[in-house]
């Protein structure tokens, strides 16, 4: 392959350029927030679970406790009710009046059975209430610390973009000057290793940092200067330049 030495030299331009749309895109791909808020979701996603998991067992314990108070009062009811024919002098016989001060008396006992379970829920709902509140406010606070993280990722990905269009644009401006056949040739390369084109300087190819031979630097020599020289070693084209010892 030919191609004009000066155009030639613009590869060395567009290998400057494209190195930092690499960088551009390598920052943007590692952005420290990234990391962050991949952590804080994770954090906010497990703190989410548990908030539903206690707000589910604070449900549990209001409908227990609702039917423990229900239980309370069905006794109460009952031990009023019996309380009242007793006062009423309507149970005569001992043995049916025995009874049933037997009966208001267990009935009372029920109930402060009964009182005690429901204060136990109570504290226990408390609790889940309590905890519920509380994983709620940690997860919030981890979403608002999210939300800073990713406006800050969402302020470097603008400015990272910014400056890779710049340099995009300035690559269309290079390109154009260079043929065809030698950018495919370079784009090619520059898939397969990353750069497609180095300085040779003072013998050696700057892409892979390796010495020529003396064979290889007298091949070069006795080349055209519009031959596209590649390198033995890394096989990137080899721009020659004034500082390549020639």
């Amino acid at each position: 392959m030919k191609a004009a030495p000066a155009a030639q030299k613009r590869l060395l331009d567009l290998a400057e350029l494209d190195s930092v749309v690499d960088r551009l895109a390598h920052r943007r791909r590692t952005l420290p927030e990234l990391a962050e808020i991949d952590e804080l979701s994770a954090k906010v996603a497990r703190l989410a679970t548990q908030v539903i998991a206690a707000e589910t067992e604070a449900g549990d314990l209001a409908r227990e406790q609702a039917k423990a108070e229900a239980d309370v009062d069905a006794v109460r009811v009952r031990a009023e009710r019996d309380q009242k024919r007793l006062d009423s002098g309507q149970v005569s016989s001992p043995k049916d009046l025995a009874s049933l001060q037997s009966e208001i008396a267990s009935l009372h006992r029920r109930q402060s059975d009964l009182e005690e379970v429901v204060l136990e829920i109570m504290e226990r709902r408390e609790a889940a209430d309590a905890q519920a509140t509380k994983l709620s406010a940690e997860r919030d606070e981890l979403a608002t610390t999210r939300g800073g993280a990713e406006d800050r990722r969402d302020a470097a990905f603008a400015e990272i973009d910014k400056e890779a269009g710049e340099a995009k644009g300035k690559r269309a401006t290079i390109t154009a000057d260079i043929p065809a056949d030698l950018l495919a040739l370079y784009d090619k390369l520059r898939d397969q290793f990353g750069v497609g084109a180095a300085m040779l300087q003072g013998g050696r190819c700057l892409g892979c940092r390796t010495s020529l031979s003396i064979a290889e630097i007298n091949r070069i020599k006795a080349a055209s200067h519009e031959e596209v020289i590649r390198c033995e070693e890394c096989r990137r084209i080899l721009v020659r330049t004034p500082e390549s010892g020639l």
